[in-house]
């Protein structure tokens, strides 16, 4: 329960229409402030000011990237339970609370189409180009490790690009799904797939935000570098986690916070980086309980990119 001068604190910071709109669409996930001033068709001063009245309340958190910073509703302490309760007053039929959805519909759509067509122009070097990124070697390894040697009934791979985990991991399960939405990497992974004799595994075009719900649940989900593709990473880790097997895991394989712009600009990243403490905030709210961490430096690229390994338990269900 909120002391009596903090509830009135959050409930003035909550009473205005443009804070109320921004609450309103922070609920569908983590947005930039670049996204809610198109959106609002207000100056990015303007949204600031409003958004640190809704952080100072405690409604939202805020998190810089680079350049760049993004707003999410607050998922902890006094203000959540209050928070669920105002959400649920909106109408979603509202003509306010439509058009600002409609509008940030358009946003994400234009988002997915930069990454979609980056995509399509990398898929036939994809393995190569992350070879630039990354100690493939190292991670791969310690891939292999956090996973271990128990049998896994079912793996669902998102974002399976090439099909690289699939390929790795092809003695470790008994039946393997990798989805990816662009189609020019799924003909490049099934392509594989016959290459690497693994007919165990197969390759589906999908959208990881919406899993198909008569695809059955998995033991194991991977999440190979994707997550810095999104502006809300958080949204896939839910996905992630409801369609996991209690006791299910979830391996995240990314980037650590970082300052390279132009993997934003040219290669299509949303996220630059991804922090612990971010990391263990969303999957908290997944449903999940971190069981292992580990990071690996690339010795061979001077601006340092650091990849980070996180493996995720499914928390038991309450009975």
């Amino acid at each position: 329960m909120a002391e009596f001068t903090n509830l009135v604190k959050i409930l003035k910071a909550a009473g205005e229409v443009t804070r109320l709109r921004l609450l309103a669409l922070l609920g569908a996930g983590e947005l930039s402030v670049k996204d809610l001033t198109d959106i609002l068709g207000q100056s990015q001063p303007r949204v600031s000011r409003h958004l640190k009245l809704l952080s100072e309340a405690g409604l939202v958190t805020r998190h810089a990237e680079g350049a760049w910073v993004f707003y999410r509703l607050a998922d902890r302490g006094e203000t959540r339970e209050l928070l669920a309760a105002l959400m649920a007053q909106f109408d979603d039929e509202d003509e306010v609370i439509v058009a600002d959805r409609n509008a940030l519909a358009k946003i994400q759509a234009a988002n997915q189409q930069q990454a979609d067509a980056y995509f399509s122009k990398v898929a036939p070097s994809w393995d190569d180009l992350r070879k630039l990124h990354v100690a493939e070697s190292a991670v791969e390894a310690a891939i292999l490790r956090m996973v271990g040697n128990e049998k896994i009934g079912r793996l669902l791979d998102f974002g399976t690009g090439t099909g690289r985990m699939l390929e790795l991991l092809k003695d470790n399960y008994d039946f393997g799904v990798g989805i990816d939405s662009s189609a020019e990497m799924i003909a490049v992974a099934r392509a594989k797939m016959s290459a690497g004799k693994i007919p165990h595994a197969q390759i589906k075009l999908g959208d990881i935000l919406a899993i198909e719900p008569d695809e059955p649940d998995a033991d194991l989900i991977i999440l190979h570098q994707v997550l810095h593709f999104f502006a809300d990473p958080g949204r896939i880790l839910i996905e992630a986690g409801q369609k996991l097997v209690t006791g299910g895991r979830v391996l995240v394989v990314d980037f650590a916070p970082h300052n390279l712009e132009f993997l934003r600009e040219h290669n299509a990243h949303q996220r630059l980086g991804i922090s612990e403490d971010i990391m263990q905030a969303w999957a908290s709210v997944a449903g999940l309980r971190l069981e292992k961490f580990e990071s690996y430096a690339n010795d061979n690229q001077a601006d340092g990119l650091v990849v980070c390994l996180w493996l995720f338990t499914k928390n038991q269900e309450r009975t």
